[in-house]
């Protein structure tokens, strides 16, 4: 199995802060790898590192065989990389149609003139985005909202939402930041059969940040635990549950095995 995402000795600070000290990462092709910690453990920053919102101060990237570490955020989208945002990120008054079309651009090939003479190029490209758009919509269960602002739609629409748009950026890794968010216990699992079904679809690999240790155990190869910005843990979801640092640090007494 190829590796497609390696992390090495990765840190990031802000002032004094250790955001992310020392971070390592091995992701297989095809994995769902989980990032567990509680907040301010620095998972957010990694996927922000990772994906060029931030810089690291120290280490390396290393995405399918390329060092992508300080790329540009639209660069490292072009290679393969899409995310979902812990806090909603979506064009509120735009249509979910529409955000998903956005989302799709980097595909199209024509150019401005072709675009302002609405040449058979610039039409023929345009369909094919709106046909792409409306069978990602389909697949996140949201083809009759298509014509809904992003505004109107249920939070719990709205994270399906913007995983239409990542899937937009036809991306070989996959980062969900939190997507289970708000949800109730049945949600949740519904998230777990959606998650699986789409890696399996799009032959996916992935990265999340859960707090929902439900979904983490039932979806996740490995997880690593993060504390104070540091992996204090890393193993598959059962072994991680037993460890006396993650129980102390995380999870609480009633995880104790």
């Amino acid at each position: 199995m190829n590796e497609i995402l390696k992390i090495e000795k990765l840190s990031k600070y802000f002032g004094g802060v250790k955001a992310v000290h020392n971070f390592n990462l091995s992701l297989q092709e095809g994995k769902i790898h989980g990032l567990i910690g509680p907040n301010g453990a620095g998972k957010t920053t990694i996927f922000n590192l990772i994906t060029g919102i931030y810089k690291p101060m120290d280490g390396n990237i290393i995405f399918c065989n390329q060092d992508i570490t300080g790329k540009k955020p639209y660069s490292i989208a072009r290679l393969g990389i899409g995310r979902t945002f812990q806090n909603i990120k979506l064009f509120a008054n735009l249509t979910a149609l529409q955000n998903v079309i956005i989302a799709g651009n980097q595909d199209i090939t024509y150019n401005l003139l072709e675009s302002f003479l609405r040449t058979v190029k610039f039409r023929k490209e345009e369909k094919s985005l709106r046909e792409k758009a409306m069978m990602l919509l389909e697949t996140v269960g949201l083809a009759d909202m298509a014509d809904k602002m992003a505004s109107n739609l249920p939070y719990g629409h709205q994270r399906k939402l913007e995983i239409a748009r990542a899937l937009a950026l036809n991306p070989r890794l996959l980062l969900l930041d939190e997507p289970a968010a708000g949800m109730n216990t049945e949600e949740s699992k519904e998230l777990v059969t959606f998650i699986y079904d789409i890696k399996e679809r799009f032959n996916l690999t992935i990265l999340i940040i859960e707090h929902h240790m439900d979904v983490i155990s039932n979806l996740c190869d490995e997880c690593t635990v993060l504390n104070f910005g540091e992996t204090i843990c890393r193993g598959c979801p059962s072994t991680v549950k037993r460890d006396r640092l993650v129980i102390e640090a995380y999870l609480g007494e009633e995880y104790v095995c």
